[in-house]
């Protein structure tokens, strides 16, 4: 979709960061943040952006009319705490469209430098099947890496737009437990990551709740 993109940044001072932190960056005087899915030993920084139209976006409608070769700041400070916890064995990933960009970054940081014993798996939900901006990494590395595990899913698969989907169906917060039943976890060895739309971040830690897993959460507000 048009609405969503990636951008890559050539910072003029290499970007000091840790595998699921933002940045900060901006154009004519708006600044706004956004999670890296670049790894951090990648070179560029890449950002997975949705288009937020005016009034209620500011930046993104700037930073979609920019060009190969344009200039934007950046602060020179990656922050959030937002981060893999390697205490854990198993990471419950949940997002939602572009919050799925922190565990890219997560994913390739692994398997740069490969930790053994630890399972990722990875839930995004989505409206429509081309709102997902890293299917087919996030399928390769399913396919090939035994222990990551990708399952995307729709929310509304009765949409012509999905009429070639053939994956879940489903709000990713419902998703994501008939699927976590089955995994048969270690509850104090798993933590869940949830990113993105606030009512689906809030729904997941509900759900969590009592569990005795770890939860973290990173919400994205429009």
């Amino acid at each position: 979709t048009e609405d969503l993109w990636k951008i890559w940044l050539r910072p003029e001072v290499g970007l000091q960061f840790k595998a699921g932190q933002y940045c900060t960056i901006g154009a004519e005087g708006v600044e706004r943040p956004y999670s890296i899915a670049s790894s951090p030993s990648e070179t560029e920084i890449e950002l997975f952006i949705e288009l937020i139209p005016l009034p209620d976006g500011e930046l993104t409608p700037i930073l979609h009319r920019l060009s190969l070769g344009d200039v934007v700041t950046m602060r020179p400070r990656a922050k959030g705490l937002f981060v893999l916890k390697p205490e854990f064995q198993n990471h419950i990933m949940i997002s939602t469209v572009t919050g799925v960009a922190p565990f890219v970054s997560m994913l390739r940081e692994h398997l740069g430098n490969p930790t053994e014993g630890h399972r990722f798996f990875v839930f995004e939900g989505a409206s429509y099947l081309d709102e997902f901006g890293y299917d087919r990494e996030l399928f390769d590395m399913s396919n090939t890496q035994d222990e990551i595990e990708f399952i995307p899913t729709v929310s509304r698969p009765n949409d012509k737009k999905n009429s070639l989907w053939t994956g879940d169906a489903g709000r990713v917060n419902s998703i994501f437990q008939s699927h976590l039943d089955s995994y048969c976890l270690e509850a104090s060895d798993t933590v869940v990551y949830a990113c993105g739309h606030p009512l689906m971040i809030e729904d997941v830690r509900i759900r969590v709740e009592g569990t005795g897993m770890e939860f973290v959460e990173e919400r994205f507000w429009k």
